[in-house]
């Protein structure tokens, strides 16, 4: 990305393909974060939001095959300092969260095995977190 505020420029009504095509110009290279850097600071406010959220969709993608760069982008949010920024990346971070579940989901619903540390009547009994996970068959 030589020129962010080309990027901006491009996308500037379409907040979906500015969130997507910058989650995925971050995710390949996190070493854009200084001109992502630029693009924030000469940016509306609506624009920065969608900023935050493609940081958040970045690291997302680089969590599991990359952990050092979802590391950097993250530290690169906190230390950006910026509330519209920083409120894009939360709230894309309710919805990547949703997002991922329902792509791995193949087949028919299961009952969700991260619920089963609570059990009993009312799920206020504290379940053994050492139990072996049932596998299926």
């Amino acid at each position: 990305m030589k020129s962010p505020s080309s990027l901006l420029e491009r996308l500037r009504n379409d907040k979906e393909k500015l969130r997507y095509r910058l989650s995925s110009y971050i995710a390949t290279s996190p070493s854009v974060l200084p001109s992502v850097q630029t693009l924030i600071s000469t940016s509306a406010s609506t624009d920065r939001s969608s900023i935050g959220a493609a940081l958040r969709i970045a690291e997302g993608r680089c969590t599991s095959k990359k952990p050092d760069a979802a590391r950097k982008i993250r530290d690169f949010v906190q230390r950006i300092g910026d509330l519209n920024v920083q409120a894009g990346y939360a709230a894309a971070g309710d919805d990547a969260s949703g997002a991922q579940a329902q792509s791995q989901d193949k087949g028919p619903a299961q009952p969700p095995r991260g619920g089963a540390l609570l059990e009993g009547e009312w799920k206020t009994k504290l379940a053994n977190p050492f139990k072996p996970v049932p596998l299926p068959n």
